[in-house]
């Protein structure tokens, strides 16, 4: 028999009891954490800053051609292996097919049981050849309200809210259960016309997690002011799902790389109320056409040179409002929903946008209360040349896979 010295002991315990008041208390996986990487912008950064992503997806592969028998080579503006050297050896690299205004396709790939097995044949196949881990479906969005919306009103749609799981499920069924399969999914309640509580079920029973895009929550379809990726307006398009029956763990968050511009109303008031305040008319009501009142440009663009002065004035005078109290919940004031902006009164443009601030804002407080499963971002390059706001996800995924968070009801502690 071995005999220990008390002083051993109680070192020994001491070790032991460290451990389990130290060690985070997370009986789950890593975050997912994925980067869209677009062919607009194919810049991937030093290793160093991508090193905990956990999934890349390629934007975009045209959905079309997977309507094709017997298609065998498959255009991309780069290759697989190509990406897959320049991330870590276990993120997965995916292809993201689809995007916005390519909605025929879809709709045509769905409309039978030939069309939505011939499809997923080809993503089979087109997986085989490219060696890609999987997929990410970018139908935006069955159902409507897509780009078309004027020209197709979403009444010639609605088979589309049953159809759309059945795709998914042929899909699955032809790569197996060892591939990626996730969707990027609307961020406003008004475009979710597929995701119900009845359709929920047999999508999640097909895709891996969903790539909720809590950004352009403000676009030209708008009248009022607000920002395109508030807080307070991304945790509610979360909650959204999770309330049709999307498991937390299956919800990914998106940040906005990029900043948005809109055109205001004269006599809008937005001098007063600068967030809630009236926009000119965007879009063309009867043809759906975008009427030049409003934009985007990444941090990688180059600044449109009439739009130059006024973002200069933005990004010097920019404002962020916090929101005062937890769960979505605010004081009716529109401008405490949780986002950075600027309205410049002599261009009567409202800025809206993230700073490096305000994204590890966002993810301590969405995190803070709700148990989801990870966050992405649109897009990898588009962060480019100084990556400020990818450092600052990168920040607060990193502190996140540490524990760093408590989820309220729980009992999770950070010590």
């Amino acid at each position: 028999m071995k005999f220990y010295r008390p002083e051993w002991v109680q070192l020994q315990l001491s070790i032991i009891l460290s451990v389990f008041l130290v060690a985070p208390v997370t009986g789950a996986s890593q975050l997912n954490y994925v980067m869209y990487l677009t062919g607009q912008h194919p810049i991937v950064p030093e290793s160093s800053l991508v090193s905990n992503v956990t999934h890349v997806a390629l934007a975009f592969m045209s959905t079309s051609l997977f309507n094709e028998p017997g298609r065998q080579d498959w255009p991309l503006f780069t290759t697989v292996d190509k990406v897959r050297s320049k991330f870590a050896q276990e993120t997965k690299i995916q292809i993201a097919i689809g995007g916005w205004g390519d909605t025929a396709a879809f709709s045509h790939a769905a409309r039978s049981v030939a069309n939505r097995k011939l499809f997923a044949m080809n993503v089979a196949v087109m997986l085989e050849i490219t060696g890609a881990d999987g997929i990410d479906i970018d139908w935006e969005y069955p159902g409507g309200n897509g780009e078309d919306y004027k020209t197709h009103p979403n009444e010639e749609k609605e088979w589309e809210i049953e159809a759309y799981p059945q795709l998914l499920a042929e899909i699955r069924m032809a790569i197996g259960s060892e591939r990626v399969i996730s969707a990027a999914v609307p961020g406003l309640e008004r475009d979710m016309l597929a995701f119900t509580s009845t359709t929920i079920p047999k999508i999640m029973e097909s895709v891996d997690f969903l790539n909720v895009m809590t950004y352009d929550l403000m676009n030209r379809r708008d009248t009022v002011t607000k920002h395109h990726t508030g807080l307070v307006d991304s945790i509610r398009a979360l909650d959204a799902y999770i309330e049709r029956g999307v498991p937390a763990e299956k919800v990914n968050l998106g940040l906005a790389f990029y900043v948005k511009w809109f055109k205001t109303a004269v006599g809008g008031h937005c001098e007063s109320t600068p967030v809630g305040c009236k926009t000119e008319l965007m879009e063309d009501p009867v043809t759906g056409k975008d009427l030049g009142k409003a934009g985007a440009f990444s941090w990688h663009d180059e600044v449109p040179e009439e739009l130059a002065m006024s973002f200069s004035k933005a990004m010097k005078n920019g404002v962020y409002h916090n929101v005062p109290l937890k769960r979505a919940e605010y004081s009716g004031n529109e401008e405490d929903r949780g986002g950075y902006y600027y309205w410049d009164k002599e261009e009567r443009l409202f800025w809206s946008w993230d700073t490096a601030g305000a994204i590890e804002t966002k993810l301590r407080s969405v995190f803070e209360t709700r148990k989801i499963g990870g966050v992405f971002a649109w897009g990898l390059g588009e962060d480019a040349p100084k990556f400020e706001h990818l450092q600052a996800a990168n920040k607060g995924v990193r502190s996140l896979n540490k524990g760093g968070v408590e989820y309220e009801g729980q009992g999770r502690s950070e010590l």
